[in-house]
């Protein structure tokens, strides 16, 4: 009986993890896309400000180009930049916490192993398909 707890304890905690680390795939690439629109929007920016006021500025929408006055670029991508970088913090604060579910997670797994010794080899002796 306690062995039949003890594999039922292992596949929850497993599911857990398997759960956990597919979130945290999912935070971290989220993050990197929040990561190359901010340095697109301030690369954007930059290049925006070194045109001078009269310059004809245009703004891309599908396959079309149309003329927009350079305040609104600026405007437009500055938006895009907080935006970006609220969205990194979120996505940041996110990512620690599934960082500190997955370590007691991981440290469960540990003490149950370290509960049944008999279990950690049985495993390790599993092949994976």
């Amino acid at each position: 009986m306690a062995d039949e707890n003890i594999r039922t304890a292992f596949m929850e905690i497993q599911g857990r993890m398997i759960e956990t680390t597919g979130k945290l795939k999912q935070v971290q690439s989220q993050l990197r896309n929040k990561e190359s629109e901010k340095k697109r929007a301030y690369l954007t920016l930059e290049e925006l400000r070194q045109l001078s006021d009269d310059t004809n500025t245009y703004k891309s929408i599908g396959r079309t180009f149309v003329l927009e006055p350079k305040s609104v670029l600026i405007n437009e991508q500055e938006q895009k930049l907080k935006e970006s970088e609220a969205a990194i913090a979120s996505l940041q604060s996110s990512k620690e916490y599934l960082e500190k579910q997955m370590a007691e997670v991981e440290n469960n797994l540990r003490e149950l192993l370290s509960q049944d010794p008999g279990l950690a080899r049985q495993i390790m002796s599993m092949t994976v398909m």
